[in-house]
């Protein structure tokens, strides 16, 4: 069944014919267009006794601004990654001492990746 929707964007208004799809189809949920940076990456035990640091999102590593045995505190900025042209911060989870790196600098990174864990 073919349905007509009014929309109106920055002052114009535009009818748009959609296609409802059997209510089976339509209940799905769907997949989100984009994610939005966390304020703090998700923490979790590392295999190696740690706490890993997460990308929050798909990009690029642009700066590692720790390493290997820097003592860092809880949000405190550890990483940047650029993604659409922008600069989004990754800071750490929990105060301690960074283990491990797994990335550096240029790698292309996904959502949920480990950058780096934290002891």
């Amino acid at each position: 069944m073919k349905k007509t929707v009014r929309i109106s964007f920055e002052g114009k208004t535009y009818d748009v014919e959609v296609e409802v799809l059997d209510s089976a189809v339509a209940a799905a949920p769907a997949a989100p267009v984009a994610a939005a940076p966390a304020a703090a990456p998700a923490a979790a035990p590392a295999a190696a006794g740690g706490t890993e640091v997460k990308c929050p999102l798909a990009g690029s590593v642009f700066k590692l601004k720790v390493k290997v045995g820097d003592k860092v505190e809880a949000n405190q900025e550890v990483a940047i990654i650029e993604a659409l042209k922008m600069e989004n911060p990754v800071v750490a989870p929990c105060a301690g001492t960074v283990n491990s790196i797994a990335v550096k600098e240029t790698d292309t990174v996904v959502d949920g990746q480990t950058l780096m864990t934290i002891a």
